[in-house]
């Protein structure tokens, strides 16, 4: 599998926040996309999830699934934790999975984020870490290639991060992309970088 972009350009608003965008990322290979606040990093990740339209320029993905636009091959996983606070934890979970097209049981995702034992407890409960922690289980429970990733370490405690590293590091040794956004480490300690804006 390849994620190419060739010459990408965006504008939001009337106002360019990016040009001639140009990388190329294959199977097991991740990239820090780093930059200043408005420098673009939110909006690159969103155009590879299909929810920002592209300026100029081209964006391919080969070797994927040919039935599925790159869209549905990817994981979008944005500021927002995207939950409904009256569901449970699981049924939360559960919802996504199904949306996404999964078919297996999301105990296992919530055990690998350290939540199984709070299946049954109201999404109203939980802490903001814990919330970030079952936004990281939907990418343990529905599978996708791609992994796009928008500060994914934001309000995770030291022993989060290292799980998120973990998961990460795994998703890549099963031949997965990651695109991730971050001011900061996020234990992807051999993935280039794509620094946008004023060098």
């Amino acid at each position: 599998m390849r994620l190419k972009a060739d010459g990408l350009a965006c504008t939001r608003g009337g106002r360019e926040v990016f040009r001639g965008l140009s990388f190329g990322l294959a199977a097991g290979e991740a990239m820090v996309v780093t930059g200043r606040n408005g420098a673009g990093k939110s909006s690159l990740l969103r155009i590879i999830a299909g929810l920002v339209r592209i300026s100029a320029g081209r964006l391919e993905f080969d070797g994927g699934a040919p039935d599925m636009s790159l869209a549905e091959q990817c994981h979008y996983l944005g500021h927002q934790d995207a939950m409904k606070p009256s569901l449970s934890v699981g049924e939360n979970l559960r919802f996504w999975a199904s949306f996404l097209g999964a078919n297996r049981a999301v105990g296992p995702a919530l055990d690998a984020v350290d939540l199984g034992h709070l299946a049954d407890l109201p999404a109203a409960y939980l802490s903001a870490g814990q919330r970030r922690r079952l936004s990281i289980a939907r990418l343990v429970a529905a599978p996708r290639p791609i992994w796009l990733l928008d500060e994914p370490a934001s309000a995770l405690d030291t022993p989060s991060q290292k799980k998120l590293a973990e998961l990460m590091s795994t998703h890549l040794s099963g031949g997965g992309m990651i695109v991730a956004a971050a001011h900061g480490p996020i234990g992807l300690e051999r993935a280039r970088e794509l620094k946008l804006g004023p060098a």
